[in-house]
C-alpha cells in the first residue's frame, strides 16, 4: 500500500509507527511543516519525509489526514485539485462530517472516517470506522490498516459522536476505574506501584476472556462469585452504591455534551 499520513503529530506518529512494525506499507510519506518533529523515521525503507502535502498526495493511493480540526478544510482545499479516482481519503478529525468533506472534494471521492483512541499507540486502538457511499467500496481497505493497530468496527456516520464517547472518552472512564482499584489496593495493604501492577493486569484478564471466550460479562461475574463469598458481596455494595448507574449516567453526559458543543458549532 502506498500511504501517506498527512499531518504527523502524535496521532500521526502512532500510526505510521503501526504501519512500519506490521510492514504494512509499499512507500509511507509523512507529512510534517517542521521536519525536525518527525526525524525519528529518518532512514527506514521505503519511508519518505515531507513538508509539502501535494509532493505526499502524489505519491500515494491511501491518505490519512491525522491534522487539527481547524486545519483540515485549508488542507483539502490545498490537495483537492492533486486528487485522482483511486485515491482513498481516511480523515482522523473529530466532528468534521463527511457531508463537509464531500463539499470540499466532490461526491466522486472514497471518503472515510476513522475514530481511533490513545491505545493506537501501544497497537491497542478501538478504531470505528464509516464512510460515503462511493467509501463502502475501499473500507475494508481501511479496516484492514487499523486492524494492525488493534481492533475496528464499521458503523454508520450517526453513531460517530456516541462512538467517541465509547471509545475515545472510554479510555479515560476506564482509566479512573484502574486508579479507583489501585487506590483499594493500597488501603488493603500494597504499596502503590504493586498496587496499580495488580489492577492493570485483572483489567486485561478480563477484558482478554470477553474478546477470547465470547461470552457475556455476566456469564464470567458467575464464575466468580459463590454464594455467601466476598465476591458478591464486593459487588451488590459497589451496585448499592450506584456503581453501574454512575457510569451509564456519566457516558450519556458525555454523549449531551458533545452533542452540544457540535449544535454550538453548526
Amino acid at each position: 500500500m502506498k500511504i501517506a499520513i498527512i499531518g504527523t503529530g502524535n496521532l500521526g506518529k502512532s500510526i505510521a509507527k503501526g504501519l512500519i512494525t506490521n510492514n504494512a506499507i509499499t512507500t509511507l510519506h509523512l507529512t510534517k511543516r517542521n521536519l525536525n518533529a518527525i526525524q525519528e523515521f529518518e532512514g527506514y525503507k521505503n519511508v519518505t519525509l515531507t513538508s509539502s502535502n501535494i509532493e505526499a498526495v502524489k505519491h500515494s493511493d491511501i491518505l490519512i489526514l491525522a491534522v487539527q480540526p481547524a486545519h483540515l478544510e485549508t488542507i483539502l482545499k490545498e490537495i483537492s485539485p492533486f486528487l485522482n479516482e483511486n485515491h482513498v481519503i481516511i480523515s482522523t478529525v473529530t466532528g468534521f462530517v463527511i457531508q463537509k468533506i464531500e463539499s470540499i472534494i466532490g461526491v466522486d471521492q472514497f471518503i472515510i472516517r476513522a475514530m481511533p483512541n490513545t491505545a493506537i499507540a501501544v497497537g491497542k486502538s478501538m478504531t470505528c470506522l464509516c464512510s460515503n457511499s462511493k467509501g463502502e467500496k475501499r473500507i475494508k481497505i481501511a479496516q484492514a490498516i487499523f486492524n494492525r493497530l488493534g481492533h475496528s468496527m464499521i458503523i454508520p456516520e450517526t453513531q460517530m459522536q456516541a462512538a467517541t464517547v465509547v471509545c475515545a472518552s472510554g479510555i479515560a472512564f476506564w482509566m479512573r476505574l484502574i486508579r479507583a482499584t489501585t487506590q483499594a489496593a493500597i488501603q488493603l495493604g500494597f504499596d502503590a506501584n504493586d498496587a496499580q501492577e495488580l489492577a492493570m493486569h485483572t483489567c486485561q484478564g478480563a477484558a482478554s476472556l470477553l474478546i477470547t471466550n465470547g461470552k457475556h460479562p455476566e456469564e464470567e461475574i458467575d464464575s466468580v462469585t459463590t454464594p455467601k463469598g466476598c465476591t458478591i458481596e464486593g459487588l451488590n455494595e459497589m451496585e448499592h452504591k450506584g456503581l453501574s448507574s454512575s457510569l451509564i449516567q456519566g457516558m450519556v453526559a458525555s454523549f449531551n455534551k458533545i452533542s452540544n458543543i457540535k449544535k454550538e458549532q453548526i
